[in-house]
């Protein structure tokens, strides 16, 4: 039995499992399976490891991104510089760390840009802001990152104003702020000075529009939710775990 997994806690619903279970329908595989792994304790993810014969990789999420780094036994490129995995194949016994939010990301994201989307404020400083640093790296953009605490890498929520946000047309929310089921909770940004110039991602796919989306809309921002971006990111999961090593 192959068997792949998903990593998180705590793990209420699983977009993750449910797609691949019935990808694995759609190709005719009956001894493929995905699970849920759902630990309080990264810890645990030794047991996982030991007690699960058969397992070839899974992804993780909130809040392991950045804990998992240390069982890898290799990590890709980008989860050097970027310090977060969303991926993991197990191939000889060995863990290689990968992150598919990249590129999950970025094709989603291309599409929308203009040419006046010069910089961007990126909304949390978890695991999922990792994959959106680099791709703003990549692409370019300059960015900022907006946290409850000021760092010196970081603004406060209460310290957006006017000139940043005339200054940053594209606003991405890595935080877990409005997802199902906290539907009305979002970031506390200043709606009321976003404009038809601006463009807000949200990383939370349920709901498809969340109110941090619905906000930004009412003031003619485009919008977009991470269904796209995790469908993307798990295509590109199943390409590195059948891909020959």
């Amino acid at each position: 039995m192959r068997l792949f997994g998903l990593l998180g806690y705590p793990l209420t619903h699983s977009f993750s499992q449910k797609y691949f279970t019935e990808k694995f329908h759609q190709l005719g595989f009956t001894d493929a399976a995905y699970e849920n792994f759902s630990i309080p304790d990264i810890q645990e993810l030794s047991m996982i490891l030991d007690s699960k014969k058969g397992l070839e990789g899974f992804n993780i999420t909130i809040p392991y991104k950045k804990a998992v780094i240390r069982f890898l036994d290799e990590a890709s490129e980008p989860v050097q510089k970027m310090g977060a995995c969303n991926c993991v194949k197990i191939s000889n016994g060995k863990l290689k760390g990968f992150n598919t939010d990249v590129v999950g990301f970025q094709k989603t994201l291309e599409p929308f840009l203009k040419p006046y989307h010069q910089r961007a404020l990126i909304l949390g400083t978890g695991g999922a802001s990792a994959a959106v640093e680099y791709v703003f790296q990549q692409l370019r953009i300059p960015y900022r990152f907006v946290s409850r605490n000021e760092t010196a890498d970081t603004i406060t929520y209460q310290a957006l104003n006017k000139d940043i946000l005339d200054t940053h047309q594209l606003i991405v929310n890595t935080t877990p702020l409005g997802m199902y089921p906290n539907v009305d909770a979002c970031p506390e940004i200043p709606y009321q000075l976003l404009t038809a110039q601006h463009h807000l991602f949200d990383l939370i796919y349920n709901p498809t529009e969340t109110k941090f989306l619905s906000l930004g809309k009412q003031q003619g921002a485009t919008i977009q939710n991470g269904y796209d971006m995790l469908i993307l990111q798990a295509e590109e999961s199943w390409r590195i775990w059948n891909e020959k090593s």
